[in-house]
């Protein structure tokens, strides 16, 4: 496969992931564009492994986690007290989505890509380990506490089910 036909196949789900990480499209496309480039470069190397689609997911992975370690402040798309003035209205599931991606966002970096990789992902405990460079018990631990935080944020009448 070459990596034209790779990246026409999996840019847009490189994107959503990207996304969904950072809770901010223009950032999501930053991290994306600094990945694609490095996978070019490499990519004579990345295409004889057994998942390359993997492999480049990984490194958006690793990516994010550089990003958010070289910035000296923590900036957030939407501020999390605005979260509190919150009101529900008919149009319940797209107000739970916005919330609970505004709630994603202020987690912290390796809670969050925890979180998104298994419920956006649907990995296991093992492959967002092989992901993070820890064990399957931290990241258990670093999605237990992600959810008992999202769940205190998002304490109300109505329950966001993850």
């Amino acid at each position: 496969m070459t990596f034209e036909d790779f990246l026409a196949r999996q840019l847009d789900g490189l994107l959503r992931y990207a996304t969904t990480l950072t809770c901010d499209p223009h950032q999501a496309q930053d991290i994306v564009q600094e990945v694609v480039l490095r996978a070019q470069q490499r990519w004579s190397r990345i295409s004889r492994t057994d998942q390359p689609a993997a492999y480049v997911t990984r490194m958006v992975t690793n990516e994010f986690l550089s990003w958010r370690r070289r910035r000296s402040t923590r900036e957030l798309p939407l501020n999390p007290a605005d979260l509190t003035d919150y009101e529900t209205d008919q149009t319940g599931r797209v107000d739970d989505r916005t919330v609970l991606l505004a709630s994603i966002a202020t987690l912290p970096r390796k809670q969050r890509a925890a979180v998104v990789g298994r419920y956006y992902l649907n990995r296991t405990d093992d492959e967002i380990a092989t992901e993070l460079g820890c064990t399957a018990a931290t990241v258990r631990s670093h999605i237990s506490r992600a959810i008992a935080t999202l769940r205190t944020r998002l304490d109300s009448p109505r329950q966001v089910t993850l």
